[in-house]
């Protein structure tokens, strides 16, 4: 009775205690080829992040000698531009004799071949942690666009590369599209002082809109209908090893639960407000704590309806920060402010008494992405990257090709540490500032 009364004290660390690494820095929505209105697939992510860089640049197709390696970089997200002499070489990994070409933002986003990566972080249970391995989320994104030609070759390719070198970052979301399919995909490290890493993926249906807020999104696990389900060798047995689930307890598997929690309202409430955007037939719970991973539309969506969904701030619901800022207009009648923005600094919400909620676009947004792969056309015109910089809600989005060789030189230039003329990022950011002195009137001209 002693014995078994000190594991279950040991144990409950793991059950009630364990301790959570939470993040509410990105959004992510995948469409599937049947629920958009031109049968093209979508994934998107918005890095909502004051520390990512600015600068984007093309990777060229490169071949490379039998026995060559690639180099392993810390952080590379954080690098001022491509050939930083300050990144941090952590180690080396056999190269690919080839390598596809790719338009490499913070976070690399689409390949020469359509596919394309979207990305939030979930963060999960610290006990999952691993310095370990030699590769991190940013780099898992390069290699996947290097290496691979579709969604479910990239998810076979990172669990062969994390099994042998180990994966070292927090628990990420990867939203993967090709022009045929979408996948959700969440990985984690194996934990403490272990190589390698858990993970599991699911298939967005075609006809159906998925959407990731940096919570653990994928529960149950059908490994048998492989069509639709994958999963690392460990995803059970290390779970039950580090005490997070067991079989025997009758509950069924969870990833979310086992590997993370679902406890962040500011990831939920975005959760809600996306799916409620393209079906509000199903009447979803803004409170609630689990949603479908994805749902059919009430209508097709197009990009246009995407962007729309990342400059939502909860525009006409009780959540809004906006809706009692009001004023007296001249003819007597109350209206709402022209100055009032969902991006007040927490100065001015607290004299207003305004409670703060995490809404989908964010002032600290580095850039948006919203990928489109069209199985239709020729690789070089059919993927399409929508880029805006800085905030969602107040910037444009212009189109970049993946098959185009160049870019201008202001997009290739980092401004995230200081003011930079010959930045195009500047260039955005000024807009969506000058935005905040009358957010209600020159938001709608930017959005025109």
């Amino acid at each position: 009775m002693n014995k078994l009364f000190v594991v279950f004290f040991l144990a409950l660390p793991f059950f009630v205690f364990a301790q959570q690494i939470e993040s509410e820095s990105c959004t992510s929505v995948i469409v599937g080829k049947a629920a958009s209105v031109d049968g093209s697939t979508m994934t998107s992510h918005s890095c909502d992040s004051g520390t990512d860089r600015t600068w984007i640049n093309l990777v060229p197709r490169q071949k490379h000698k039998r026995g060559a390696e690639t180099a392993i970089y810390l952080e590379p997200k954080r690098t001022k531009g491509p050939n930083d002499p300050d990144r941090i070489e952590v180690g080396f990994i056999p190269q690919v004799r080839e390598t596809n070409a790719f338009i490499n933002t913070a976070y690399p986003c689409m390949n020469e071949y359509q596919l394309a990566i979207g990305e939030t972080t979930f963060g999960g249970k610290r006990e999952m942690v691993s310095s370990e391995g030699l590769i991190d989320c940013p780099e898992l994104y390069r290699l996947a666009l290097e290496r691979a030609k579709t969604a479910r070759e990239a998810i076979l390719v990172l669990d062969e590369l994390t099994k042998e070198f180990g994966y070292n970052d927090v628990g990420e979301c990867f939203t993967f599209a090709d022009p045929n399919e979408t996948w959700h995909f969440e990985i984690l490290g194996p934990g403490k002082g272990k190589l390698g890493a858990v993970w599991a993926a699911v298939r967005i249906p075609d006809d159906e809109i998925g959407v990731s807020a940096n919570s653990s999104r994928i529960r149950t696990l059908d490994l048998k209908d492989k069509e639709n389900y994958m999963a690392s060798d460990n995803v059970f047995s290390l779970a039950e090893e580090l005490g997070f689930w067991s079989p025997d307890s009758g509950e069924p598997f969870e990833f979310c639960y086992a590997y993370a929690s679902r406890r962040s309202l500011g990831s939920r409430r975005r959760e809600w407000r996306a799916l409620s955007t393209v079906a509000p037939s199903l009447n979803l719970d803004p409170n609630g704590e689990n949603f479908p991973l994805s749902v059919k539309p009430d209508k097709k969506v197009s990009v246009k309806d995407v962007l729309s969904i990342f400059r939502d701030y909860y525009q006409d619901t009780p959540y809004d920060m906006t809706r009692n800022i009001t004023t007296i207009n001249r003819g007597g009648e109350t209206i709402k402010s022209p100055t009032a923005t969902p991006f007040m600094n927490s100065d001015t919400r607290n004299m207003l008494k305004v409670p703060y909620e995490r809404t989908i676009c964010c002032a600290r947004a580095t850039y948006l992405t919203v990928t489109q792969s069209r199985s239709w056309l020729p690789d070089p015109i059919g993927g399409i990257v929508w880029l805006g910089y800085d905030n969602p809600a107040t910037t444009p989005h212009v189109p970049i090709y993946c098959g185009i060789t160049t870019m201008p030189e202001s997009y290739m230039v980092d401004g995230r540490e200081k003011f930079r003329k010959d930045c195009a990022w500047w260039a955005f950011r000024r807009v969506s500032q000058l935005c905040g002195f009358r957010y209600q009137p020159m938001s709608k001209d930017v959005e025109v």
